[in-house]
């Protein structure tokens, strides 16, 4: 595997970009990874080019589809900070042993992701989805979420017909009766309820301390070798949320232009997001208090998911290793 091959890699390159550059006093080299989760701050961040003004680096945003492949981008040192970032691809890397850590816990998912489906695909109830082809992004939140669900009601994994795909392949597949549901993100979980999808589940119905959430991420010896660069990066995350709490209108067009929709969508994307701060990341409802915290405890029980259903070999070990709020803990002094 991608992951396995390029551990040794990753491991020996926390200052990658930083070598000659660095000792002639350049600005370092700094690579932001995210993924077009809808209408969240971060998007604010990206629109108002904070990451580029609070950062003293050269910062450079890369767009990902899923997570998997941004977890092959961190794998192949690529990357400096990964955001946007669902648990599942995230804890299949750290049981591969890469040093990767959570330093930012963005938002936790309610409305804004589930399970959309088709009218007239005959499902209405989980139970219901046994047999049925259903669109998702495998290794991805998505994987956890759907097996969480099936085991609520005593479904098989398996009894499902899972079709791996991207989000936006899912809004063709729907469009052409090519799958009966999807469970996905926004902005695809809204436009999909747009083109005429019911709501079966959405993240809602998760618990907490097994929950949906997008994340911020980071080689943990690059961020130990570069503190200062790490602080000002979660800076520029918060001061997204700052602004987007305290010019709600002016965000929200920030958002829209940003993830490509509406602003009457970005509203309702939203709404289905628990945004964090950075100093609601020491909460134990957010990161405080590590593997105890909410976050900490998802982490756990993901693995345990994931093991089951076959999406990894060895279980998690240190999930409190894996949630670090420090760097947060700086930012919002």
């Amino acid at each position: 595997m991608v992951l396995g091959i390029l551990r040794a890699a990753l491991l020996g390159a926390a200052g990658l970009g930083l070598g000659a550059g660095a000792a002639l006093a350049a600005k370092p080299d700094v690579v932001i990874g995210y993924e077009n989760n809808g209408a969240d701050p971060y998007m604010v961040s990206q629109g108002q080019g904070l990451f580029q003004k609070d950062l003293d680096a050269n910062v450079t945003l890369k767009y990902f589809d899923s997570g998997p492949a941004a977890m092959s981008a961190l794998a192949s040192n690529s990357l400096q900070f990964m955001c946007g970032l669902g648990i599942p691809p995230f804890v299949a890397a750290l049981t591969q042993g890469l040093p990767l850590a959570i330093i930012y816990n963005q938002e936790r998912y309610t409305s804004a992701a589930g399970i959309a489906v088709r009218p007239g695909s005959g499902i209405n109830s989980i139970a219901d989805l046994k047999g049925k082809k259903i669109a998702i992004v495998q290794g991805s939140q998505a994987s956890f979420e759907l097996a969480t669900f099936l085991a609520q009601a005593g479904i098989p994994f398996n009894a499902v017909h899972q079709i791996n795909m991207s989000p936006p392949e899912m809004r063709v597949a729907y469009t052409t009766k090519a799958i009966d549901a999807a469970i996905v993100w926004d902005p695809v979980f809204d436009a999909l309820q747009a083109q005429g999808a019911k709501v079966l589940k959405t993240d809602a119905d998760l618990p907490r301390g097994a929950s949906s959430y997008n994340i911020c991420i980071a080689n943990t010896n690059w961020v130990k070798a570069h503190p200062d660069l790490t602080v000002q990066f979660i800076k520029a995350l918060d001061e997204g949320v700052t602004y987007t709490k305290q010019n709600p209108q002016q965000a929200l067009a920030i958002m829209a232009q940003q993830a490509g929709i509406d602003e009457k969508t970005a509203a309702t994307e939203l709404k289905g997001y628990e945004i964090f701060s950075a100093k609601d990341q020491g909460s134990a409802d957010v990161m405080g208090g590590g593997a105890s915290s909410a976050t900490g405890k998802t982490l756990s029980a993901t693995s345990n998911v994931l093991m089951k259903i076959g999406r990894i070999m060895t279980p998690l070990k240190d999930p409190g290793a894996a949630v670090d709020a420090s760097f947060a803990a700086k930012a919002a002094q």
